[in-house]
């Protein structure tokens, strides 16, 4: 009797052991294959970005003319965004953002944006190979057809718009959108960063400017500016409007420069696209809480020693404490969450990639901290329930029905 129990309990456990192996094993497989499908897909579709801030950071860097910086843009371990990366993340169509700061005036704005026009242009002859500029979904279907990264161009600021007759300037430049303003008001309109309210919402002028954007074929980006500049450009466009980088303020409360759900919701009946923002702020309103209390603690460390956070002592303090404490980020899976946030609101019409790569510092979340990480959250979608033509969907095709309906309206004009 006894013997035969043992032989029972041996079989059990036999069998206990080979459901769990199956099980682990099953579960790998599975993981396996999401992971396998997220790469292939990420590489089967056009993956277009409407945000990335590469020429800005290269003319910190001091970016010249010459063929020794021919580099920087095709391999480069610095910044976020290069061919290599990119084409290791399925990146076909980073927006080159032509970003103009909001301290300048109107002729300093239109000296800089000519002057980062000339450098996308620039990159693009040098590393023919490699990279093309476009003005259309056409182009854009056309460059990455044969092998190489489109470079469509947008202009974040529309400080460089000083009269009407500017707008067809740009756009014969290769501008393809406007971000109405940035950190500050400006002719145009009042952004979400300022709290003045120049304007309550759109100037005299920047309601001529709404309309005259989507006649030269150039979209309209409602990124940066205010709840009420955002509900008087609605009221007067004749296209569907583009986000090119923001995210949900349901998860950021205090956020402004993100989108209320009224105003995704909006958007969603305008036929517009929400471009999500990949930066830590932009996804997790802890992240800023988190950021305020490290720096408190930073100031009361160097007033305390006496010290600066400019002096070598304080560097060297700022850079201990950062090892000892190491920074807090979001991670991939917040971008999902703000991508299904959208999609319950507005729609699987209505949400791409909008990542602000090269302009939010470090603050990128894991997962996602430059362009070839775009499978991660392909993968994250699909394990959400995503279909293939949903996710194609997200990586341009919504991107590409309001970039064309405003070139469609230009040309009805």
């Amino acid at each position: 009797m006894i013997n035969q129990l043992d032989q029972m309990m041996k079989k059990i456990i036999l069998l206990l052991f080979l459901c769990s192996f199956y099980s682990c094993h099953v579960a790998k497989e599975a993981k396996s294959s999401t992971a396998d499908r997220a790469e292939a897909l990420a590489h089967k579709f056009i993956i277009t970005d409407g945000h990335v801030d590469l020429p800005y950071r290269l003319k910190v860097l001091n970016f010249r003319f010459q063929k020794e910086y021919i580099g920087l843009p095709v391999s480069s371990e610095e910044g976020n965004f290069d061919f290599v990366r990119a084409k290791k993340g399925g990146l076909d169509a980073p927006f080159m953002s032509v970003y103009i700061p909001s301290n300048l005036n109107i002729q300093e704005s239109k000296e800089l944006a000519d002057t980062l026009i000339r450098m996308v242009n620039w990159i693009s002859k040098e590393n023919s190979e490699y990279f093309e500029v476009a003005t259309s979904p056409a182009e854009v279907k056309n460059i990455v057809g044969k092998g190489k990264i489109a470079l469509p161009m947008g202009m974040e600021n529309g400080s460089p718009i000083e009269t009407l007759e500017d707008v067809k300037y740009w756009r014969e430049k290769g501008i393809s959108y406007v971000t109405l303003t940035h950190a500050k008001d400006n002719q145009i309109c009042d952004s979400s960063y300022d709290t003045t309210g120049t304007w309550n919402g759109l100037s005299k002028f920047g309601e001529e400017v709404v309309r005259s954007l989507p006649k030269e074929g150039i979209m309209i980006d409602v990124s940066h500016i205010s709840d009420s500049a955002f509900y008087d450009v609605l009221a007067i466009t004749p296209v569907p409007l583009l986000a090119s980088h923001s995210s949900a303020r349901n998860f950021t409360p205090k956020f402004q420069r993100n989108m209320s759900d009224e105003i995704i919701r909006a958007m969603g009946k305008n036929g517009g696209v929400i471009m999500i923002n990949f930066s830590s702020i932009f996804l997790d309103g802890s992240y800023e809480v988190q950021l305020q209390k490290d720096q408190a603690e930073i100031d009361a460390m160097l007033k305390e020693k006496g010290v600066t956070a400019e002096s070598e002592e304080g560097k060297n303090l700022i850079r201990d404490y950062r090892q000892k404490k190491p920074q807090f980020f979001s991670d991939v899976e917040k971008v999902a969450d703000h991508i299904d946030h959208v999609v319950a609101l507005a729609g699987i019409n209505h949400v791409g990639f909008g990542s602000d790569f090269d302009g939010v510092g470090d603050s990128l979340p894991s997962g996602l901290k430059d362009v070839s990480g775009y499978p991660n959250l392909i993968r994250s979608l699909l394990k959400r329930g995503y279909s293939e033509n949903d996710i194609e969907k997200i990586c341009s095709g919504n991107l590409f029905r309001v970039w064309q309906a405003t070139l469609d309206y230009q040309l009805s004009k």
